[in-house]
Order: C-alpha cells, then sequence, then structure tokens
C-alpha cells in the first residue's frame, strides 16, 4: 500500500451488496440480509478474489454494524478480520463502510439521535483496532436511509412524516460527518461517498410538471445540502431539528479529501408529469448526464458513480448500459467535470431489491457482473477491459 492516501484520479470498482434493514414480513419486523441471502458470508474469500480477477484495485466494502457491535460497547471484530484478510489475499484496497441501512438490535432507529453517538464510539474503536484503511463511506446512502425509514416509513422506524425525515436526515448526515472527523483526526483518510442520485425529468410541458420536478430536486438534494453547509433547497424543512445540532453539522462540513458518490440506476430517472417513455440506455445516461453537471454547478465537488447496475433494465441491457456510461464519464471528463470512477453495484446478484426490501420473499434481482450461482456474466468482460483501459476517454 502507498503511504500517500490520496484517492486515485479515476477508479474502476465493484461493491460487494451488504444491505440489513428492518422490514415488515407478515405482520412482524424482519431483518434483510443481503450477506446471507446471496451467500457471501460463507464465500467471502472466493468472491472477493472474483472481484480482483476483473483487473480491480479497489472494491466497496463493509460488515454490518450489528455484527460488529453484537452489545452496546461489546465488539466483535472476526467478521472485519475475516473480511481484511480476504482482500489482503486478493491484493484488494477496501473502501471501509460502516452502516448500510441498518442499525444494531439495541439501537431504536434512525429519528431517535441517541445512536449517533453508539456509531462515532463504534467507528473511534475501529480506528483504535485497524490503522492501514484510508479511505471510508462512514454512512452508505445517508439521503435513502432517511427517505426510507422516515419518509415513506418501509424501512427500521417506519415512520412516514416529513418531521421524522428531516431529523433522521439530520441525524444520518451528523453521523457521517461525525465519523469523516473522527477519521481525518486520526489519519490522512478520505470520505468517499456513496448516495442515491434522483433524477427527475419532465416528460409533459406544463408549469405544473415544472414546479414538481424542482420540487423534487430539492428534496433529494436536501441531504448534499446539509453534508456541504449550503442554504437547503426547501426553506423551514428542518424548522422542527435543534439548532445547536443543525450548528454541529455546519461546523463539520468537509472541503479537502472527499469525493462525492452519485448513485444512479436506470430507475434513477424518474419521469414527472406522464408515463415512463421508452428510452434506451442511451436516453437514459444522457438525461443522467445533464443532471450531474446540474450537481456539479451548485456544489462543485469531485464525483465518482459509486453504485451502478442494470437494475430495472433486462440482462440484455447490461452491456449498453455500461458502454454508455463509460463513454458520458469521458465525455464529463474533457469538459473539466472532475469524474473520478464507476462501481458496478454489485458483484453478485441481489435478493428484492425490486420491491426494493419491502416484500422478503427472496426474489433474484439481477444486477451482478456475476449471477446468483456465482458465474460471470457476458457484462465482466467488458468490466475487465475497461478496468484494464484505465480512465475513460
Amino acid at each position: 500500500m502507498s503511504n500517500d492516501a490520496s484517492f486515485p484520479d479515476f477508479v474502476w470498482s465493484i461493491g460487494e451488496e451488504g444491505s440489513d434493514p428492518i422490514v415488515m414480513r407478515q405482520g412482524e419486523r424482519y431483518r434483510q440480509d443481503q450477506f446471507a441471502a446471496s451467500g457471501h458470508d460463507r464465500h467471502m474469500a472466493e468472491d472477493l478474489a472474483a472481484i480482483a480477477d476483473l483487473g480491480v484495485q479497489i472494491v466497496r466494502y463493509g460488515t454490518p454494524w450489528r455484527i460488529a457491535e453484537p452489545q452496546p460497547g461489546i465488539y466483535d471484530w472476526s467478521r472485519w478480520d475475516q473480511a481484511f484478510a480476504a482482500c489482503q489475499d486478493a491484493r484488494l484496497e477496501p473502501i471501509v463502510e460502516f452502516l448500510h441501512f441498518g442499525l444494531p438490535d439495541h439501537c431504536n432507529g434512525f429519528v431517535e439521535r441517541a445512536w449517533v453517538d453508539r456509531f462515532v464510539d463504534y467507528v473511534g474503536a475501529f480506528l483504535e483496532r485497524y490503522d492501514s484503511p484510508r479511505w471510508f463511506t462512514p454512512v452508505n446512502e445517508p439521503g435513502i436511509t432517511a427517505r426510507l425509514s422516515a419518509r415513506f416509513g418501509v424501512w427500521n422506524d417506519m415512520v412516514a412524516t416529513p418531521e421524522g425525515h428531516a431529523q433522521a436526515l439530520a441525524n444520518v448526515v451528523q453521523a457521517n460527518l461525525e465519523a469523516v472527523e473522527l477519521i481525518r483526526s486520526d489519519r490522512e483518510g478520505w470520505w468517499i461517498g456513496s448516495e442515491g442520485f434522483d433524477v427527475p425529468v419532465t416528460v409533459a410541458t406544463s408549469p405544473e410538471s415544472e414546479a414538481e420536478a424542482q420540487r423534487q430536486r430539492a428534496l433529494g438534494w436536501l441531504v448534499w445540502d446539509l453534508h456541504f453547509g449550503i442554504e437547503p433547497g426547501v426553506p423551514g424543512y428542518f424548522d422542527h431539528v435543534e439548532p445547536t445540532q443543525l450548528d454541529r453539522i455546519r461546523s463539520l462540513t468537509p472541503t479537502d479529501r472527499l469525493v462525492a458518490g452519485l448513485d444512479i440506476y436506470p430507475i434513477s430517472i424518474t419521469p414527472i408529469g406522464g408515463e415512463r417513455p421508452d428510452w434506451t440506455p442511451a436516453d437514459l445516461v444522457r438525461l443522467a448526464t445533464d443532471e450531474i453537471e446540474r450537481w456539479h454547478d451548485r456544489y462543485a465537488q469531485p464525483f465518482w458513480i459509486a453504485e451502478t447496475s442494470n437494475l430495472t433494465l433486462p440482462l440484455d441491457e447490461q452491456i449498453p448500459w455500461l458502454d454508455e456510461f463509460t463513454q458520458a464519464l469521458g465525455r464529463l471528463r474533457a469538459k473539466g467535470r472532475p469524474a473520478r470512477g464507476l462501481c458496478w453495484y454489485s458483484r453478485g446478484d441481489q435478493f428484492d431489491w425490486q420491491t426494493a426490501l419491502i416484500e422478503p420473499v427472496g426474489a433474484v434481482t439481477e444486477v451482478g457482473l456475476f449471477d446468483a450461482d456465482r458465474h460471470a456474466r457476458p457484462v465482466a468482460a467488458l468490466f475487465r477491459e475497461l478496468a484494464a483501459a484505465g480512465p475513460p476517454q
């Protein structure tokens, strides 16, 4: 490993899906466990070796917090030890992730603030034990975590109110930034982000459609406004959050050693004012690229595509989707937009993501470079070629 902690100019990466929120199943709370569903918890070394065999050197990887801290203040590092050993054997460097949609059972939910301090304690204990990691995604998709837990009410807290959403969003952003601050006080670490990226597109020209698209964009970007200390695009949205908490969040705004993560799938492009057109992969990527430029105009931060795949497109669109996105990133870089990488998410097929995990029936979501039986799909060969070729031109 280099002594330089800087994130590379461009990265081809792959992620391992490890979501673990609480959902409802037959009237009872149920833990979704993507590592268990995919068998990754039994095939860790094999899966990480498969990622490395595609020419990848950097992997997005996390171990569920609930496993590392089964009881308050009692840590079990065996899974992390196993993961780091497997990464070392495969010559992979991880972007370390601490929280992927789910809290430990001893935390009540994202709306309550008590979990934030517990999370910071956990990150501190991790840093004390492991001195080599240099790139971190403390909280995966903070905005999506708050949205599905406390705005749509289908995960974890099961809350569906603007006030609950505002509080959960403030809590998740604070937890993320507190962790970043703690990491930076310990080492020359970087925040490598990952956040859901909405692309609202008006398909009917009307003042109402334009207004709705602007509203959805502003709501989706609240998470970035908080992270980067920008006046929220929805006035008054955080009026019920304590001013001292908002002041603390503003005091933590990072200004360097960061790469914002934009997670963009075909489903991210949302029609406003009419039925969804029959968009091709090229159409979808063009619309996403336009939105990326709007985002960069507002926030002026380097970014990477921290997650993408053919989610909601058929398997025969995997290669066109990856090819179109690669070309788009090359065009963005040529225009001076600081695109720093692309991560296919995920290595293998996922489960129940057709319904955002809320119908836990074990249905296969065919988005992997490898199928559920760990056989490489044709898109894996293209990914290997791109990783060998370096940054897109």
